[in-house]
């Protein structure tokens, strides 16, 4: 396949030299002012340790004190370069800035595929987006350029079969006979990577460009069409991401998470981007990515370590962008492209089972990272980043250990002039400085927070803070959100840390569907929490019996994590989110505004046809116009012991019903298209007490989508 931007190779490299040089600057600057400013801080922090650094213990502290310390200072000079940026009308080297309006209006279109790997999610739900993203692009008028393909890894037959139905119907209801595909592979390879790979090895020569979504992504028609014409102008880049909103926040902890994404993410996304520039990471999703450069250069071979760091790549995305970025192809983060959009978790216990499988995949950067060839070190940074997002709990976990046995040492323990490591004949004298610590105590956390009110502020001077449902409501919502984050951040720390221990020690981990509807219990409130709200208590008794300033100083930990349980079962309820949303908190801005492509997905969404009497594999068996949909997709399986094999399975399914059946057995019947047709046969003359007799009886009392179903 040529590329039709290959014309402007040379100009591009020309644009690639001047953008390095200007990375390179930023980089640098921004170098110079977390290491100065850690520098700093670790200058008072030995001075406020009462052996200024002199025992093991307090060498401890200080190590972890900087690299904590610095993970906090990039992210605040990441929004500081953000806030500048945006002051300055918006970073002129950026994508977006380098094309006219009209000259990106008359680019063509190239051939490009949208891909949605599906494992075990809400299938009314997700298609639903999917639908949205087709029809708006149908309305563009650009659709002709685009086909779309549903990748499903589903192992459960119920969700697998009722994923081949609802295909059917929307292919039926949009006409997209031949336009949008779906595809179950039978064998579950490497995750999501694998997934894709299986596409493009079948596919992918179709098509110049795939743009990535997830099963809770949507993107706009004139985003996905300016990045389609970006990519042809700009022939050296292999992956453009954007940054995408989570929105369709129900919950009071979905709609906290959507509107700090929304607010500030505008001077992270903006900051990071003009850091990174063509170097900058995938997030997997809400992308579009050149495909013949990724099939040629970003296959991913087993992990050769040991443990957790030998087999399969869990987390592609960040790899794919360096393997891209070593080929010698850009990769651009463009804050500018917007209505891209992605769900969050509804509650904080989804949100850590997701945290879970992601710090396996992102721990496995530390062997790419350390081992992989010829890396860009901007990428290993990304790498970096990656680690530190859940190797940052433990570290901080470490810290509180450490400060704790600074205090028994202290309190308990009688003074050491000499203490192990101190050089010299003079003793060291123990100081203490307590408004020193308060000050660097309160240091750290402006770097927490000053982000936060810049937010505000840039808001309020690009006139978006009526969006947010005004100056007064954005204060009291952003206040909202330090309390809650504040509350969060020990339990996250707990659950991190629990986390990474287990990913070390490579315990097994299976792989679930996100929740997108219930509610937590308090039981399991309760179950999950407990062990952390024990450790709260039990930390702050032994604090107050140690010292009571001691004691001060461990309530902001210990407070939130005795109070998890409540928190978290607060934090899941649809009702309060709901309540502030009638107040004005919390809004974002496509809350108070139309965007066409969100407006048809909660449209679609709300016609849900999950209300059915019967299973997906029971109306695959007894519906006989979905029984033939069925068959079609199946094949015909020649066995020299297909009569040992199927046939058995076939008879107890008829007999007893697919409860006789395990997963595995349910799914090797219905890869067979002659197994399919003989289980219909079956059921249909079952007598009318028998199991498929009674299903048949429910079937004719009630008719959920109606007599005009085409999938029934």
């Amino acid at each position: 396949m040529t590329d039709t931007g290959a014309a402007n190779a040379t100009p591009a490299r020309t644009r690639s030299g001047s953008w390095r040089r200007v990375a390179t600057l930023r980089r640098l600057l921004l170098t110079v002012f977390v290491v100065g400013q850690t520098l700093i801080a670790c200058y008072f922090l030995l001075w406020i340790l009462p052996y200024h650094g002199g025992t093991l213990v307090e060498l401890g502290l200080l190590v972890l004190f900087s690299l904590l310390y610095m993970w906090i200072a990039v992210g605040f000079w990441t929004a500081i370069f953000g806030f500048v940026l945006r002051l300055a009308g918006g970073d002129r080297h950026s994508l977006l800035k380098r094309h006219a309006g009209e000259a990106l209006e008359a680019t063509p279109l190239a051939k490009t595929a949208i891909i949605m790997p599906v494992y075990h999610e809400p299938v009314h739900w997700t298609l639903s987006g999917l639908k949205a993203v087709y029809q708006d692009l149908d309305r563009s008028g650009h659709l002709d350029q685009f086909e779309f393909h549903i990748l499903s890894d589903s192992r459960d037959p119920n969700i697998w079969l009722e994923e081949q139905a609802a295909w059917y119907r929307l292919c039926r209801e949009l006409g997209a006979e031949g336009r949008l595909f779906y595809r179950r592979r039978r064998v579950n390879l490497n995750f999501k990577s694998g997934n894709v790979a299986d596409f493009l090895r079948r596919w992918g020569r179709r098509y110049r460009y795939m743009v990535v979504l997830d099963a809770d992504s949507l993107l706009s028609a004139d985003t996905i069409v300016r990045m389609v014409k970006l990519m042809e102008r700009e022939p050296n880049v292999g992956i453009l991401q954007t940054a995408p909103s989570v929105i369709n926040g129900e919950s009071l902890f979905a709609r906290i998470q959507q509107f700090s994404n929304r607010l500030y993410s505008t001077l992270f996304a903006t900051g990071l981007a003009a850091i990174q520039m063509g170097d900058a990471a995938f997030w997997g999703h809400n992308a579009i990515i050149r495909i013949r450069p990724f099939m040629d250069h970003c296959g991913l071979r087993k992990l050769r370590g040991f443990g957790l760091f030998r087999g399969p790549i869990m987390s592609h995305d960040f790899v794919e962008a360096a393997y891209m970025g070593r080929a010698g192809y850009e990769v651009w983060l463009e804050p500018g492209l917007g209505n891209s959009f992605e769900e969050s978790p509804p509650t904080l216990s989804d949100e850590l089972s997701r945290d879970n499988r992601w710090s396996r995949g992102n721990l496995q950067h530390l062997w790419i990272l350390l081992f992989g060839r010829r890396l860009r070190l901007a990428h290993r940074m990304a790498l970096l980043n990656g680690v530190m997002a859940y190797m940052a709990s433990p570290l901080w976990l470490g810290f509180l250990m450490l400060t704790t046995v600074e205090a028994v040492q202290m309190t308990l323990a009688s003074i050491d002039y000499f203490p192990e490591g101190h050089q010299g004949l003079a003793p060291l004298w123990p100081e203490w400085r307590p408004e020193w610590a308060l000050g660097l105590a309160l240091s750290t956390l402006s770097l927490l927070f000053i982000p936060k009110f810049l937010a505000i502020l840039d808001a309020v001077i690009h006139g978006t803070a009526r969006e947010f449902g005004g100056f007064f409501r954005l204060f009291f919502s952003v206040i909202t959100e330090i309390v809650v984050s504040v509350l969060l951040a020990p339990v996250r720390m707990m659950a991190h840390s629990r986390y990474v221990l287990g990913a070390l020690l490579n315990l097994s981990l299976t792989w679930a569907g996100q929740n997108r509807t219930q509610e937590t219990t308090w039981r399991d409130a309760f179950l999950t929490q407990f062990p952390g709200m024990l450790v709260g208590a039990g930390w702050s008794a032994f604090a107050w019996s140690l010292d009571p300033m001691f004691f001060l100083w461990s309530l902001p930990v210990a407070v939130p994590l005795v109070l998890a349980a409540p928190t978290s079962v607060l934090l899941s309820r649809v009702g309060l989110g709901q309540r502030l949303r009638k107040w004005g908190l919390l809004l974002i801005p496509e809350e108070r505004s139309t965007v066409r492509v969100l407006e048809d997905a909660r449209a679609a969404r709300l016609h849900s046809g999950a209300d059915s009497v019967l299973t997906a594999v029971e109306e695959a068996v007894v519906r006989p116009r979905l029984n033939q949909l069925h068959q079609a997709l199946a094949r015909d399986i020649r066995l020299a012991r297909r009569a040992e094999l199927l046939e058995p399975l076939v008879q107890s399914c008829s007999a007893e019903g697919p409860g006789s059946l395990s997963r595995s057995e349910l799914s090797q019947i219905f890869r067979d298209r002659q197994s399919v047709a003989e289980l219909h046969q079956l059921a249909w003359q079952s007598p009318p007490h028998s199991f498929w007799g009674r299903r048949i009886t429910m079937l004719g009392k009630r008719s959920v989508y109606g007599a005009n179903d085409p999938a029934r």
